[in-house]
């Protein structure tokens, strides 16, 4: 099995990306691009879900370490969606839980693909 030689950045970048949705999600203003169309909302935590997973499964090529993973993110998701509604300044909705899982879920399928060797490619770019 192939590692990554610049696992301790990936790792670095992965966990400042966990840290932004995590703050993202309890702020009372979070950063929103502004595009106007009824799912933006759910788009946003679809593409940041996939991101999270997406990240990590480039990292972690073991199954086990996926599963893990998978099971992390989707609690994450879960979570944070009742913190803000103990906040008080932001609302729980059911329907961004099924977004976020859907995120991980779908960067899951393409975890058997050429996807899950994107940071092996850019390394052998970067490092020659």
């Amino acid at each position: 099995m192939k590692h990554l030689k610049l696992k301790p950045l990936w790792l670095s970048i992965g966990y400042a990306m966990v840290v932004f949705v995590i703050y993202s999600s309890l702020i009372s203003d979070p950063v929103v691009i502004d595009i106007d169309f009824d799912m933006q909302d759910k788009v946003m935590h679809v593409v940041g879900y996939f991101g999270l997973m997406g990240w990590f499964i480039q990292i972690y090529q073991q199954q086990k370490t996926r599963y893990i993973l998978a099971a992390v993110f989707i609690t994450m998701g879960i979570s944070l969606e009742f913190l803000q509604d103990f906040g008080g300044v932001r609302y729980f909705e059911v329907s961004d839980m099924f977004a976020n899982t859907a995120g991980v879920l779908l960067a899951w399928l393409l975890a058997k693909t050429s996807f899950a060797k994107l940071l092996f490619w850019f390394e052998a770019r970067l490092i020659r």
